[in-house]
């Protein structure tokens, strides 16, 4: 990684313990005379002026730190809209599979991140795109995952799926899931999809309560483009979801293409900790 001179620092809004951090943080890295770019959140922790909107944060930066949890690290991967530059996700409490730095860690794992001895991890994402007739009406980035449920209650959706050019089936479910490794962790495995490795070159098919009980999740090489197309009729209507925060309605006939995206999100990894010492502390796996 380049000399650091710039952090973006990115907050969870409505957390304790970032009141007395952000401060702390910004003292430390004065210090040593590097720059930082706010965004509105962590401003407020540190009431000082000069917030930015998130998608402005990351110019200029040589390192992303994010103090929250997975939620406000998949919002700041979406401002780095595919820049190289490594995050350090730092969880502030919850579950956080992303963010598995403890606020303990910050330091010592931020010294090692500024003097290039920090370890990367690198989690492909997908690219949605939206189609409806010959036109490209939506665009979106999903590290986690891409979600198409019925918007109304107690209705199933209808939706026929390709890998490639290849048809799959068709399925009636209360929704699917097309997942990447690092989204299988999230609403995926809740869904009983499997747990994969995040460097798999793979994509993960989860249907969601399935009306035939033997749609079963489906893993595919990454490099299969998946292909979603709405079913529903002019009276019902569906809903997508990409990575739990972002999305939009969709139309009868709407197709939604997922194709393995050509950037990567960087993760700053703690030396010491695995991936399967982040589920085994996770998800209470037993201890040896």
């Amino acid at each position: 990684m380049p000399t650091v001179r710039t952090v973006g620092i990115f907050a969870k809004p409505n957390v304790a313990a970032a009141i007395r951090l952000v401060p702390e943080l910004l003292t430390w890295l004065a210090e040593r005379g590097i720059g930082v770019r706010l965004d509105d959140v962590a401003a407020g922790y540190a009431r000082s002026g000069g917030g930015l909107p998130r998608p402005q944060v990351p110019d200029g930066c040589n390192l992303a730190i994010v103090l929250g949890g997975d939620g406000t690290l998949l919002s700041a991967a979406r401002a780095l809209a595919g820049r190289a530059i490594p995050i350090l996700a730092v969880n502030l409490g919850g579950l956080g599979f992303l963010t598995s730095i403890p606020i303990g860690d910050l330091f010592p794992e931020l010294e090692r991140a500024l003097t290039g001895l920090h370890k990367l991890t690198r989690r492909h994402s997908l690219h949605v795109a939206v189609r409806r007739g010959e036109s490209v009406v939506a665009e979106y980035d999903a590290l986690n995952d891409v979600v198409i449920a019925k918007s109304s209650i107690a209705r199933i959706v209808d939706l026929d799926v390709w890998a490639g050019d290849t048809f799959v089936c068709e399925y009636k479910a209360d929704g699917l899931i097309v997942s990447t490794p690092t989204g299988s962790t999230a609403y995926s495995l809740a869904a009983g999809g499997p747990i994969i490795f995040p460097t798999v070159s793979a994509v993960c098919i989860t249907p969601i309560c399935p009306h035939t009980l033997t749609n079963r999740p489906l893993i595919i090489p990454a490099d299969l483009p998946v292909r979603v197309v709405s079913h529903m009729k002019e009276d019902e209507d569906s809903f997508l979801t990409v990575d739990g925060q972002v999305g939009g309605a969709l139309e009868p006939g709407d197709t939604v293409e997922c194709t393995a995206s050509k950037s990567e999100v960087l993760l700053v990894q703690a030396p010491d900790k695995t991936f399967f010492d982040v589920l085994r502390q996770k998800l209470k796996w037993g201890e040896r």
